[in-house]
């Protein structure tokens, strides 16, 4: 065999089919493409949107009238603070640190929300997590905040009761 050349014993490598090359440039092209006319460096595409929708004289006049506008409405209240003590709180230890809920418990307590129960959890929670029932949004982030808890999520049906904050622990605070 002239003009054959084998590989010699133990040498391997990979034949890449014509196919997948064409592809993989028609992808870095229209990658490239999008990037290119999308202005894809996110510097201002929506201040230049902004700046070419008026003149300079019509947008001086307007921002005085717009402030005086803003000074007239009146400011919207703070909500009131959450009220910790009327807000049931249970806490679950998921993780092998043991006493973790009864230390959890303690803190919230001491901070003064009102703790009905500690047990162990059963299950596959991803992270420190407190739960909340539908209508107690602001006071399952108050107390994430308040144990230092970053993931808040919506409690879940039928494994959580309906009235109160769920704390699930996978590990220490």
């Amino acid at each position: 065999m002239t003009g054959c050349v084998r590989p010699s014993k133990g040498e391997r490598g990979v034949a890449l089919p014509t196919p997948v090359i064409a592809l993989s440039v028609v992808a870095v092209v229209l990658a490239v493409l999008v990037f290119w006319f999308t202005g894809g460096d996110g510097d201002g595409g929506d201040e230049k949107i902004a700046q070419a929708g008026g003149t300079p004289s019509s947008s001086a006049s307007a921002s005085p009238k717009a402030a005086k506008a803003e000074e007239k409405k009146p400011a919207k209240a703070a909500p009131s603070p959450v009220d910790r003590a009327k807000v049931s709180v249970e806490v679950y230890n998921q993780s092998n640190v043991v006493g973790l809920a009864g230390d959890v418990a303690a803190k919230a307590t001491t901070v003064g929300w009102n703790v009905v129960g500690e047990d162990n959890w059963m299950g596959s929670v991803p992270e420190n997590t407190v739960y909340y029932p539908s209508g107690m949004k602001r006071e399952g982030q108050q107390l994430a905040d308040d144990l230092g808890i970053k993931r808040t999520h919506l409690s879940i049906e039928g494994s959580m009761k309906g009235d109160r904050l769920t704390v699930i622990l996978t590990g220490a605070l």
